[in-house]
């Protein structure tokens, strides 16, 4: 039975990673908010945590697989309208947190020869307005992935998945009629919306033992918009 650490596992990619996690026989620890909506097991151990004040106490744990860190923000907006308290919570939710949850990790992973993946987005790698405040979060998880998977090569692989809009809980006011959904599956070349279990299987695979020749890499699952132009 391996061990992981899921950050933001109550909803979304981070309940359905949970709960594919814990079928194929692995003890899973949930560190977020709210407790996940799913039945309770033995494999499963909730840890209350929030992004923006809780520093998680990751030393207990000997080894540790894999550590998979999901929080993220969707605050969409005129780049003149963001105040730098807005700047700081986006920085703290989606890239200091990952930073201090793999500084907590490090010791059970280089036990354990383990695997960490991190979140990015599309609109890093192609610009897109009022993506200004996640991009530039989102840009430095990038550059962490790089560098960390550097230097903690040969131990402990890091990788990120860089994804576009996902129908989650997190996206529901930017998908909330059948309109908008449809007009935002429009802009991909696939000619839909990522759904949770385009990302629980790419995370499972950077995570899985059998592609352990992969590291420092931004693995882009985005329905073709991040490189592909289609004239339809």
């Amino acid at each position: 039975m391996k061990k992981y650490i899921v950050a933001g596992g109550s909803s979304g990619i981070g309940l359905e990673l949970v709960q594919d996690l814990i079928r194929e026989g692995n003890e899973v620890h949930v560190f977020s908010r709210n407790k996940p909506e799913v039945e309770e097991t033995p494999q499963l151990i909730f840890h209350q945590w929030n992004a923006l004040s809780d520093v998680p106490n990751l030393e207990i744990f000997e080894e540790i697989n894999g550590l998979v860190y999901l929080p993220g923000t969707i605050n969409l907006k005129p780049f003149h309208r963001f105040t730098l308290t807005e700047w700081q919570e986006e920085m703290q939710i989606n890239t200091f947190g990952a930073a201090i949850f793999l500084q907590q990790a490090l010791t059970g992973l280089k036990k354990a020869k383990g695997s960490a993946v991190l979140m990015s987005t599309v609109a890093v790698q192609t610009g897109m307005p009022f993506h200004t405040s996640i991009s530039m979060a989102k840009g430095a998880i990038e550059g962490l992935t790089r560098s960390l998977a550097a230097e903690w090569a040969p131990a402990i692989r890091v990788n990120a998945i860089a994804p576009s809009l996902t129908d989650t809980p997190l996206a529901a006011k930017l998908l909330s009629t059948p309109e908008k959904k449809e007009a935002s599956a429009k802009r991909h070349p696939l000619q839909r919306v990522g759904e949770v279990g385009d990302f629980s299987s790419a995370i499972r695979f950077l995570l899985d033992e059998k592609n352990s020749w992969i590291t420092g890499q931004i693995l882009h699952v985005d329905g073709g918009m991040g490189s592909l132009r289609v004239i339809m």
